[in-house]
């Protein structure tokens, strides 16, 4: 299916101003995918808002790690194409948040080096990538050694570690694919506060595959509620509550009766039979 998309009206905030308006378009057009003969994903169709943070949503094994592996070339397609505001993918800067941060971070280099790493690849001089490093420390307000190596680290650190390698190029588009889940939870509210602060000052683009559904809805202005496979839309629901959401927001009104609301479309396609998925689900 196609997702019809209204004009762009940008992103509201705590004072009832809206910062910059969304221009460009994430065009999904003929995505296809499919494992062992399975269709996962048959001639998939979406528009999604550039400068926007969206949560992908749904049952377990519909695809929602797959579809931001295919969207950001992690993975190849069999079919289909994706257009960035008109760019390719090899003409956007797009950057990946891996939640198995263990395999992600590399195990020889101190952390610093490891968030320095993608601006090495640039080409960036050594004294340009430290102060880029201080800068990115400033913003997020997080305490770290960053002279330990990732062994040396919580898996919270290394998480958080991965995370700042990944705002490193102040990416266009920034995939997040569980971030959290080796966080605690008061460092998860931490985190989320401070993933929104970077959001809404620089207007990246942010994709966040969650399995947690309060985590889904405080973070994105517009989640994608998916279906089992073969996987559609089944649902867009734009979250029109003002940002920063700090974690009183939880327990609003407002915010409850979006949460149901989500709560409601996924438990009615979790009970739907789908006799196309095999019994072992290849991705999530």
């Amino acid at each position: 299916m196609t997702i019809a998309q209204r004009a762009p009206t940008g992103i509201p905030t705590a004072a009832g101003a809206t910062n910059e308006k969304c221009t460009g378009l994430i065009e999904v057009r003929g995505l296809t995918k499919h494992f062992s003969g399975v269709d996962v994903y048959r001639n998939f169709n979406i528009n999604l808002r550039e400068g926007e943070f969206i949560s992908i949503f749904g049952p377990n094994g519909c695809g929602k790690s797959t579809f931001i592996n295919l969207i950001s070339g992690m993975i190849p397609m069999d079919a289909g194409t994706v257009l960035y505001d008109g760019k390719s993918m090899a003409q956007t800067r797009l950057s990946y948040v891996f939640q198995n941060y263990r395999d992600a971070l590399f195990p020889w280099m101190r952390a610093i080096s490891n968030i320095q790493y993608p601006l090495k690849i640039l080409g960036m001089d050594k004294a340009a990538r430290v102060r880029r490093v201080e800068e990115l420390l400033a913003e997020f307000d997080i305490q770290i050694d960053l002279n330990r190596y990732p062994y040396e680290l919580s898996g919270g650190q290394q998480q958080t570690i991965s995370i700042l390698r990944a705002l490193i190029t102040d990416p266009e588009v920034l995939f997040l694919d569980e971030p959290f889940s080796a966080l605690d939870y008061e460092m998860t509210l931490f985190m989320r506060e401070r993933l929104q602060s970077v959001f809404l000052k620089r207007r990246n683009t942010m994709i966040l595959v969650s399995h947690d559904l309060e985590e889904a809805v405080q973070l994105a202005n517009r989640v994608i509620l998916l279906t089992r496979r073969p996987t559609r839309v089944a649902e867009i629901v734009p979250i029109d509550v003002a940002y920063p959401r700090d974690a009183r927001i939880l327990a609003t009104p407002e915010f409850v009766a979006v949460k149901s609301h989500c709560l409601e479309i996924f438990s009615r396609e979790v009970s739907r039979r789908n006799s196309d998925s095999p019994s072992n689900e290849e991705e999530d």
